[in-house]
């Protein structure tokens, strides 16, 4: 079917790229019907709607498109849905039949035979030849026979098809209805699933917004007394307003508090009722999704595909029986035929065909009656599942127009009530001012005292750049007198003044405007004192629990502010002051927030800052835990380290001082064996010098050895570059001693040498050649211990500053240990405060078990209200009532006990209405009684009327139908006899020649079909007549349209010639 429209293009122009098809497939939700059309994008949708409407006849304000979730509007394109596409499909429904009160479909009508049309049975015909032989004559018959079983079998294979070729059809039918449902379920989903979230939106937002305000009701009288408690400073008293609640109207806000409450009750119980509704609602779609995917056309699609093997089995059966008509006719054939052969005998041939007609009539003909049976039972299936699909097609859309129509207004109810919360919201705000007093107050005063401690660091911070500015001047007057100094004697002063070079810096002066001078003359305790925590209620912002390790480690590590003339300690006080007071206010603001937040849109951001605050603690004590682990690790390290050290450098020394002593020792006695024994004073001054020489060097290394030892045992850090240099020097000093010794050694044995060969007797020589090795030892060492003194020096500068470093370290170790104990502090307090939620958690859910009990009690008896007000009849309902409430009676009597009494009161006032429904039952019987007599009465009293009316009306016909035997006059009846000359003449008893003109007689002769004897008829014309005669003597008629005298009557005679029209009586009984 096509709408007339052509494609030409494959694309839509509207949206380039989307690949359009050609053809369009639509389905009829109501009765699973399917239409393909041709068309393109540019085909407006009501092209197809009219189409459809000469097709199935639904009208096109009843047409209803449907394309997945969208509706297609009649005055768009096609295009505009990105139709038509392949796989794509478009469901109608018929609106008429979405009404309430639209009648229900009618059963499916099939106008196929039920049972196949069997051919009749015909007479064997007899032999072409005429031979006598049984066996021949039973081929015949066989043959006839086989011919027969064919056309029996061919016309129950053509009732087989068609049946199942409407069995598919109906299957697919019931597919494309549960398509439709599908679609039209997928629709109401969609929308339901907006409601869904809009209604979960509103009832967070109403939970929050009623558990703030019902916690401002609830606080409005504790948060008034404390407003009352606090009294103002006096320089902020006034006539009027001696404390905090003064701030505020209390008349006007106790009154504008009860109104609060009443909309509150209010509208609670509005959204109590929405939800009640809501969940009717949702239990109504859900039902009606259970509904609709209730009946399923998957089965009877798998029986159509089995039963196709029947049909196929039908078939083959028709294959056989066809071959089986050839073998009769071939072997009937060759036994007639004179060139019989003798190996084929016709008793052998009728042998075989009888085998083959015992199976025609044992297994093909039963198996094709059994198959169309099959088929038949198929079929009948398929109807009654189409018909319940049609029906439950007909009722899922009348219920998912109801649905639509409950969301629709639901969705109205949430708008309405969205702006009422609105309402609440700023009818609310008055409340709120009278808990956030306290918390403005208390954040004001730390305001101030935060402003007093950035002051005094504004100022500090004035006066240290005028202390900086003041000395870059000073730097800069001495540069220009230094270069005057240079330079004034080459270039002369007036030509330098010339130059400007004689300018100095001018004085810097800097000066701040006062302010900050109204502040009140308060500290942090003073906050604490005029708006204590009972003001606010709560247990953050105390002096007590906010320790300033944090803040304090933080300037210590960071670049402090230092002042001149002020002391670090101070200028950190001020600082903490003013973090102080910051982190109060910042505090006010939150618990301010933890009152409020729950009403704005932003709750959750709320819940999620603090989750993320909960979650940054745990960071920190992760951090804090793993740092505390990481420097104790650090500081076990460094003592091994520096235990290991210690040890090498004992042992260095150890082996430096036993290698010292061993050269001096050799390098002396080898000296003086050479020298004269006799030169006592010498070998004295040698026993002084290497004595000496060995306890300096001693007392050196080991002064170096208690200042390497203080050295390692302070250090605290792993890779120390001091160390390391250190370490170093001393290996490298120990080198060169060896070096010099070993130097020292040859050039006194080269001096012994040289001695011994001077001879003996050369005490002279002897003398100043051992004052000169004197003298060279004492230079050396005196050049050994200066340099000794110099590597000490610096070592013990190095270790200086690894002390330094080491007392750093463990500051810092300290003020971690600290700030471990302050968030293990906080942890606590944290812990403590889940601990209390926890407690107020479980009140509140033993509350909410103890409410859900009463719940589920006054459910149950609800329930059995419910099962007593659908009990049939007024009188069950009376007896099921009194039985309950006699239940009740005999039950606690603190469970429903005005529900008992309501029960029992309508238990009787339903028992008065049962008793006047009885008697009412009984008045309406004895009034049906007297009515129908009443009614049997005024029958027979209408029969009489008829009867009378009908001889009424009998009479006046009659009266009017009389025939006129006097003077006629038109609409008159009258009667006319034929006389002996043939014309009709009137029978009058006073007046005579009344005629019968020719056309009346002409037309009663047509109606009659021959000439009548007398004729009756209404008169409509009388036309008066006179006879005259001529000059010939003949006789004409004057004043008439006849020019001779047909009746023969004398001159001058007067006479009427009459027209007549029928009677309907007369054409009635000429008719029959």
């Amino acid at each position: 079917m096509s709408t007339g429209s052509t494609l030409t293009s494959g694309e839509d122009p509207a949206n380039p790229g989307v690949s359009l098809g050609r053809k369009l497939l639509v389905h009829v939700a109501e009765n699973g019907h399917s239409f393909e059309f041709e068309c393109d994008g540019s085909t407006t949708v009501e092209a197809i709607g009219l189409s459809i409407q000469s097709l199935t006849g639904i009208s096109l304000t009843d047409e209803l498109f449907l394309h997945g979730h969208n509706s297609l509007d009649l005055g768009q394109p096609l295009s505009a849905y990105k139709l038509p596409q392949d796989g794509s499909e478009v469901f109608l429904y018929n609106k008429s039949r979405l009404h309430a009160d639209s009648p229900l479909p009618g059963p499916e009508i099939i106008d196929i035979p039920v049972n196949p049309v069997l051919p009749p049975a015909t007479v064997t015909p007899p032999l072409e030849s005429g031979s006598s032989d049984p066996a021949l004559k039973a081929l015949v018959s066989y043959e006839h026979k086989f011919r027969y079983h064919f056309q029996v079998a061919n016309s129950i294979y053509g009732c087989t098809k068609v049946k199942f070729e409407v069995c598919k059809r109906l299957v697919r039918e019931t597919q494309v209805q549960e398509r439709a449902l599908e679609t039209a379920r997928g629709t109401l989903e969609f929308t339901f699933r907006k409601l869904h979230f809009r209604y979960n939106e509103f009832m967070k937002g109403f939970s929050r917004q009623h558990k703030a305000h019902t916690e401002l009701l609830a606080n409005f009288e504790r948060d008034l007394e404390r407003l009352r408690r606090v009294k103002l400073p006096a320089n902020l008293q006034r006539e009027g307003r001696r404390c905090l609640v003064d701030l505020v109207k209390e008349n006007e806000l106790r009154k504008w508090a009860e109104a609060c409450a009443v909309s509150h009750r209010q509208f609670e119980a509005k959204v109590l009722q929405l939800k009640l509704n809501f969940g009717e609602l949702k239990r109504k779609v859900e039902n009606l999704f259970e509904a609709m995917s209730a009946n399923s056309a998957k089965d009877l699609d798998v029986s159509v595909k089995e039963h196709q093997r029947l049909v196929n089995e039908q078939r083959s059966i028709m294959q056989v029986l066809s071959k089986d008509v050839d073998t009769a006719k071939k072997r009937v054939d060759d036994c007639s035929s004179p060139n019989l052969s003798a190996s084929l005998r016709p008793h052998d041939a009728v042998s075989a065909v009888g085998r083959i007609y015992e199976e025609h009539e044992k297994t093909h003909l039963p198996n094709m009656y059994s198959f169309d049976e099959a088929v038949s039972s198929l079929l009948e299936k398929c109807k009654a599942n189409k018909n319940r699909m049609n029906h439950l097609v007909h009722v899922s859309m009348q219920r998912v127009k109801l649905a639509q129509f409950s969301i629709k207004d639901t969705m109205n109810e949430l708008h309405a009530f969205q702006e009422v919360m609105g309402h609440q919201d700023r009818d609310f705000e008055n409340l709120k001012l009278v808990s956030g007093i306290g918390h403005a107050y208390r954040a004001s005063l730390a305001e101030v005292v935060r402003r007093r401690s950035n002051f005094k660091l504004y100022m500090g911070l004035a006066g240290q750049l005028a202390e900086r500015l003041a000395a870059e001047r000073e730097t800069e007057i001495n540069k220009r007198e230094g270069f005057l100094r240079s330079w004034g004697r080459y270039v002369p002063h007036d030509m330098m003044a010339q130059m400007g070079l004689f300018d100095t810096p001018s004085q810097c002066n800097i000066n701040i405007s006062p302010f900050d001078g109204d502040l009140l003359k308060i500290d942090l305790t003073d906050v604490e004192r005029l708006a204590p925590l009972s003001l606010v209620g709560s247990d953050l912002g105390t002096l007590s629990n906010i320790t300033k390790t944090d803040e304090l480690s933080e300037i210590i590590g960071s670049d402090s502010v230092t002042i001149e003339g002020t002391s670090r300690v101070e200028v950190e006080n001020a600082k903490l002051k003013a973090d102080l007071a910051s982190a109060i206010a910042e505090i006010c603001r939150l618990n301010a927030d933890v009152g409020f937040s729950e009403t704005l849109e932003n709750g959750d951001q709320f819940e999620k800052m603090l989750n993320e605050m909960k979650v940054k603690t745990e960071e920190a004590l992760v951090l804090k835990d793993g740092y505390a682990n990481h420097l104790q690790s650090m500081l076990n390290s460094k003592q091994e380290q520096c235990i290991s050290y210690e040890k090498r450098i004992r042992e260095l020394e150890q082996r430096l001082s036993e290698r010292y002593v061993q050269g001096q020792r050799d390098t002396g006695f080898k000296v003086l064996e050479q020298m004269d024994e006799s030169s006592s004073a010498t070998s004295t001054f040698m026993e002084k010098l290497i004595i000496p020489a060995r306890q300096p060097s001693k007392n050196i290394l080991e002064g170096g050895d208690e200042n390497m030892i203080d050295l390692f045992s302070g250090s605290g850090t792993n890779n120390n570059p001091s160390v390391d240099s250190t370490r170093n020097s001393m290996d490298a000093s120990m080198n060169q001693i060896g070096d010099a010794q070993k130097e020292e050694r040859l050039e006194m044995r080269d001096d012994a040498a040289v001695v011994g060969e001077a001879g003996t007797g050369q005490e002279q020589v002897r003398e100043e050649v051992a004052v000169m090795v004197l003298r060279r030892d004492i230079e050396e060492k005196t050049n050994l211990l200066v340099e000794t003194e110099e590597k000490i020096r610096v070592l013990s500068e190095e270790v200086e500053s690894l002390r330094g470093e080491l007392e750093h370290s463990r500051n810092l170790l300290n003020e971690s240990q600290i700030n471990c104990a302050h968030l293990e502090n906080c942890l606590h307090e944290a812990r403590e405060e889940a601990r209390t939620h926890k407690c107020a958690a479980e009140r509140r859910a033993a509350e909410y078990e103890a409410l859900r009990s009463n719940a589920l009690k006054i459910h149950s008896l609800f329930e059995r209200l419910r099962g007593c007000i659908t009990a049939p009849g007024v009188p069950g309902l009376a007896d099921s009532l009194r039985s309950l409430s006699l239940s009740l009676a005999s039950s606690k009597k603190d469970e429903g006990d005005e529900f008992q009494k309501c029960i029992k009161v309508l238990s009787d006032k339903v028992g008065f209405i049962s008793r006047q429904s009885a008697e009412l039952q009984e008045r309406c019987s004895r009034t049906e009684a007297t009515h129908s007599q009443l009614v049997r009465e005024l029958e027979e009293k209408r029969e009489m009327a008829r009867n009378l009316y009908t001889k009424l009306q009998l009479e006046k016909q009659a009266s009017k139908e009389k025939i006129s035997f006097g003077r006629f006059e038109v609409h008159e009846l009258a009667a006319f006899v034929r006389n002996p000359n043939g014309k009709y003449e009137a029978v009058n008893r006073t007046y005579s020649n009344y005629y019968l003109s020719d056309e009346s007689v002409a037309l009663f002769t047509e109606q009659m079909s021959t000439q009548p004897a007398y004729i009756i008829g209404q008169i409509v014309h009388i036309e008066r007549c006179v006879v005259q005669s001529d000059m010939s003597g003949s006789r004409s008629v004057s004043g008439s349209r006849f020019g001779f005298n047909p009746y023969n009557l004398p001159v001058g005679s007067e006479y009427f010639v009459v027209t007549v029209a029928l009677l309907p009586d007369t054409i009635r009984s000429s008719a029959s």
